[in-house]
């Protein structure tokens, strides 16, 4: 008798594929009363295991604390500032229209108030193209040009942990853990290298099953893997 996939136990969301968020230190997002100009300091510097870079806490005025990637360059103790064109620094917040043309940025508001979407993993920036009446355009890391209204948010400079991806993890134990922390799924394993019992083309002696790669749109859960409903197959003739 087979066994579920894979996919089908990842999407009847038990606890072994469930993400462990009370290990997360918090949410990124920029406070609601960051619409207004706005002061405080970095009070600590952080690591999160659902993030890959450290996070920076800041202490706004009004004693409320904020989690945000850390910004090259800042430490524990440095000034925050948000919404004040005159502190463009690493690490403070300004909204789109008041960022110069070619400044790097990060966290981007996708619209404005959402708290920050793009541009958030370790040493990742954007940077400020051009800018239209209502809108501006911004370079993301992929090199692809994206409009962003210009009253979203944004921090200056370049997310810390640049060097993240330098260090070899050495043994498949701790790229285990490092995805097991944030809800990763690894390793992948194609469907003709695994038993028969956990996949319906796996088994045998040979990557040629005898069994079709092309899945119908109707066919039932465990057997809906492969290419599901193409529109064509085999090789294109010019």
């Amino acid at each position: 008798m087979g066994k579920n996939l894979r996919q089908q136990a990842r999407g009847k969301g038990g606890p072994r594929y469930r993400s462990p968020s009370f290990n997360f230190k918090g949410r990124i997002a920029y406070h609601n009363d960051l619409n207004k100009p706005a002061n405080g300091m970095i009070s600590d510097i952080i690591h999160c295991s659902g993030h890959s870079a450290p996070l920076a806490d800041v202490l706004l005025e009004g004693g409320q604390h904020m989690l945000l990637p850390a910004a090259e360059g800042i430490r524990v103790g440095g000034e925050f500032s948000a919404g004040s064109v005159d502190k463009s620094q690493p690490g403070n917040v300004l909204t789109l229209k008041d960022i110069p043309e070619g400044t790097s940025i990060f966290n981007i508001e996708s619209k404005p108030g959402d708290g920050g979407k793009f541009v958030r993993s370790a040493g990742a920036f954007a940077k400020i193209d051009s800018r239209l009446k209502n809108e501006t355009i911004i370079i993301l890391p992929s090199g692809k040009k994206r409009a962003f209204h210009n009253e979203c948010k944004a921090c200056i400079g370049i997310i810390a942990g640049s060097g993240k991806t330098e260090k070899p993890f050495l043994k498949a134990g701790n790229m285990h853990f490092a995805k097991r922390a944030r809800n990763k799924m690894w390793p992948i394993v194609c469907g003709t290298s695994q038993n028969a019992v956990d996949h319906p083309f796996g088994g045998s002696s040979s990557a040629i099953k005898g069994r079709p790669t092309q899945a119908s749109r109707n066919a039932p859960p465990g057997r809906k893997v492969g290419k599901i409903a193409p529109r064509r197959t085999g090789r294109r003739k010019r």
